[in-house]
């Protein structure tokens, strides 16, 4: 009888033994039970430090020579992609060069340039087709040139003039086209993500073979509507990807003073995240991304592409220039950054 007790015991310690390795159904696992956590039980109190947890890795295709590092990431674009790569890039900085004068001169109230961003900008662009919806902030000029957008009309709208698509009542930069699919650019920051979400949901839930895809600096995603924007993409696995373009330094605030951890993309779960620099690695990164949703309602969940590259044309000055009723000028030579209204 103590033979038969005993290996009962024995039997029923080798059943619950198999059920926490196998999770069977008599004995199933045992797991925390909060709704959406994906964590294990930890025996021993530990705290996690911040410092101590390997980064978010940055992909790149080339190094700072324009060497490929791996001949199986080479994307072999053909030498008119090329050619219009750099034509647009080069375009792009020559209007820059023109319209900041411009408004040095009085011309127009407001401009704000593009300086060392025309990589990712046509590489993004590169990387969508042509009927995916747009959502930019202040420097994307690019995206929309590379899409076909005339000179003039960039002309126009930074004039205010009889040509403006808008009439005038935007400010200068504040670009939109329809046929371009490129979505009016607003003043306040941020506020152009949770809109984004809403129609990467439309598209969604109409079965459309499109992506939606939304430009913004590191400064706008310490605003609210960027929390609320993140949140609702992941949970509603829109066929969105947010490109961060954090060159470190929001306007006048510093990254230390912004958040703390790796960057952008950790402040966020529920969606994947990719880092990369120059144009090449933020194109190939995203016409993966594309192809991965590209099937109708079969999306899979957000993206966050973050660019963690300091402009080498920015400074680490917040504003720059005369103030306002002032008659000092800039002195040559100091790089160009954000500008406000000057007088």
């Amino acid at each position: 009888m103590a033979a038969m007790a005993a290996l009962r015991a024995l039997r029923a310690r080798v059943l619950r033994a198999r059920g926490r390795a196998f999770g069977t159904a008599e004995f199933p696992e045992e797991k925390p039970q909060f709704p959406g956590a994906s964590a294990e039980f930890a025996e021993r109190l530990e705290f996690i430090q911040p410092n101590v947890i390997s980064g978010i890795p940055v992909y790149r295709v080339m190094d700072r020579q324009g060497h490929i590092l791996h001949p199986s990431e080479d994307p072999q674009l053909p030498k008119e992609l090329v050619l219009k790569l750099y034509k647009t890039m080069t375009l792009l900085n020559t209007m820059d060069r023109i319209l900041y004068e411009s408004q040095r001169q009085g011309r127009i109230s407001f401009y704000m340039t593009n300086y060392g961003e025309e990589g990712t900008h046509v590489g993004s662009a590169a990387a969508l087709d042509d009927t995916d919806l747009v959502f930019g902030q202040y420097r994307e000029a690019g995206v929309l040139m590379y899409r076909g957008y005339p000179l003039d009309l960039f002309m126009a709208q930074c004039y205010g003039n009889t040509k403006d698509p808008g009439k005038g009542r935007q400010m200068p930069v504040h670009y939109g086209c329809r046929e371009r699919h490129f979505v009016t650019i607003s003043s306040p920051l941020a506020t152009q993500i949770p809109q984004a979400v809403g129609a990467a949901y439309a598209i969604k839930r109409a079965d459309a073979n499109r992506a939606v895809i939304c430009y913004f600096g590191e400064g706008a995603a310490s605003e609210g509507d960027a929390h609320a924007g993140f949140n609702f993409a992941a949970t509603l696995e829109c066929p969105i990807v947010f490109f961060c373009r954090n060159n470190g330094y929001a306007i006048s605030t510093p990254t230390s003073e912004q958040y703390r951890g790796d960057g952008i993309g950790r402040r966020w779960g529920g969606m994947r995240w990719m880092q990369g620099e120059g144009g090449m690695g933020p194109g190939m990164g995203l016409r993966r991304g594309r192809k991965s949703k590209a099937s109708p309602g079969a999306w899979e969940r957000s993206s966050v592409w973050k660019r963690d590259s300091l402009n080498p044309h920015h400074s680490l000055r917040p504003l720059e220039g005369r103030k306002s009723g002032s008659k000092q000028s800039v002195a040559p030579g100091i790089p160009k950054r954000l500008r406000l209204r000057l007088g």
